[in-house]
């Protein structure tokens, strides 16, 4: 519902497309070596290195990110060396959502040194962290709260903004 938010407020000119990880396996190097990088990870991968920035959404599990999700980046970053390739130098923002109260403070905390190893370029400059998520959005998943929804379309255009400064290095 994040996602969608953040959707809604890009700026003109810019986009975001939503991308799922459904359907990437767990990883399994046996797999790997045997049969290769599945197909729905080479897919996003190649997405990912068509996009000018990565926005990652993300819920907060016992005070981190989801395994779901680090397995998915741990697969789109195979084969070892070369598979970084897709991450290096590439712009990311990190904002998040919780049903807690906390926030998503420690999940985006956590996912600071795998943005680090993939020598990603974070953007500091917002943050985005949702406490009560089941309480500011409406029932059809639309952010209810207007205070959130300009939060989030600050952070967009800046993270836009900032990818947009980055294309021409």
């Amino acid at each position: 519902m994040l996602l969608r938010a953040a959707v809604e407020a890009v700026p003109a000119g810019s986009t975001i497309q939503i991308e799922s990880i459904r359907d990437i396996p767990l990883y399994d190097g046996d797999v790997e070596a045997e049969q290769g990088i599945p197909q729905a990870v080479q897919q996003l991968k190649a997405r990912i290195v068509a996009a000018d920035g990565l926005l990652i959404v993300t819920p907060e599990y016992n005070n981190s990110f989801t395994g779901v999700l680090k397995n998915a980046i741990d697969w789109l970053s195979r084969p070892y060396g070369a598979g970084a390739l897709s991450f290096r130098g590439r712009p990311v923002a990190i904002m998040g959502a919780t049903p807690g109260q906390g926030g998503t403070l420690l999940s985006q905390a956590a996912w600071l040194p795998v943005v680090r190893t993939l020598g990603m370029r974070p953007w500091f400059e917002g943050r985005v962290n949702v406490s009560g998520a089941g309480k500011v959005f409406d029932t059809d998943g639309r952010m209810a709260d207007e205070a959130i929804r300009d939060r989030i379309r600050t952070f967009v255009e800046g993270f836009t903004a900032f990818v947009d400064s980055q294309r021409s290095r």
